[in-house]
């Protein structure tokens, strides 16, 4: 087992999982500390780095793309320090960093592991329920409602309208993005039958964000965790419709893979059942027609 132990944090390789728990540091941010313990599965990497530094290093755990919902709505604009793949190594742990990135690099190799994009999350989303305050609403997601309540800085539309309540099952997509500069940022849910959204400062469903505090990211954690109730972004066309695909398309597919590829789809099956993506008939046909081209 690799494992290094700095103030940012701890992260600790068995062989199959990276364990990453955040330090008590002030500069660990609050999104890193509401977040909590990740436990990041081998096949969800695509690589590892050590960067050193005159003062620090830095090790750094690449996912692959699409396999973190909190990245996935993220899109690499979280500032670094808020940044749960990046842990701050001192000089006199750059022996400890360098073995524990050779440690993953080898199991990564061994395990022949792709290390290109997937179609289906394979880390399990922020825990909630999860709350967020910041920008002009404070937001709640319980794991089925989401909930946004006006502060005194929302516009007078919202304050009119109420607070928002809606059920994940009613959400179709969800788009974060943070204040930048003179630019206000947004956590918006789009709604299945809602009329065309608005400017983020009046729409009923969008906290406006505006920059002021580490706080305001935590509303990241928010939208990756219904996020990770949503279809896969990169998912197959019929899996967003959460019905069983095409016997003809499927078979179509599965005419041009080998054995390992249609043991893969089983396996990534199997996790959008577990997130409740497909039901369990929808998996049983499925399955069933997968096991059919063996």
């Amino acid at each position: 087992m690799a494992e290094i132990i700095q103030k940012d944090g701890t992260w600790t390789f068995d062989g199959d999982v990276v364990r990453i728990v955040p330090g008590r540091d002030k500069e660990v941010g609050p999104l890193r500390q509401t977040l909590g313990e990740l436990a990041v599965p081998l096949r969800a990497i695509a690589g590892v780095s050590y960067e050193p530094g005159r003062r620090s290093g830095r090790l750094r755990l690449r996912l692959r793309d699409g396999a973190d919902p909190l990245l996935q709505v993220t899109g690499g604009r979280l500032p670094e320090s808020s940044d749960p793949y990046r842990l701050t190594v001192e000089q006199d742990r750059t022996g400890v960093a360098e073995y524990f990135v050779d440690e993953v690099r080898n199991a990564l190799l061994l395990e022949q592991v792709d290390p290109g994009p997937v179609d289906a999350y394979l880390l399990p989303g922020p825990a909630v329920p999860v709350t967020a305050g910041g920008g002009d609403a404070a937001v709640a997601f319980d794991g089925d409602r989401v909930s946004l309540d006006w502060n005194w800085t929302a516009e007078d539309a919202k304050h009119s309208a109420g607070p928002s309540r809606f059920r994940v099952a009613d959400v179709r997509a969800v788009d974060w993005s943070p204040a930048k500069g003179l630019t206000n940022g947004w956590l918006r849910f789009s709604l299945a039958g809602a009329p065309a959204a608005a400017a983020p400062k009046y729409d009923p469903h969008a906290v406006e964000l505006f920059g002021f505090g580490k706080k305001e990211l935590v509303t990241a954690l928010v939208a990756a965790a219904v996020a990770v109730r949503l279809p896969h972004p990169a998912a197959p066309a019929a899996l967003p419709e959460r019905a069983a695909p095409a016997a003809g398309a499927l078979a179509g597919e599965a005419a041009a893979e080998d054995h390992d590829a249609l043991l893969r789809r089983l396996h990534e099956l199997g996790d959008l059942r577990a997130k409740g993506i497909l039901t369990d008939e929808e998996f049983a046909e499925t399955k069933a027609l997968i096991l059919r081209r063996f």
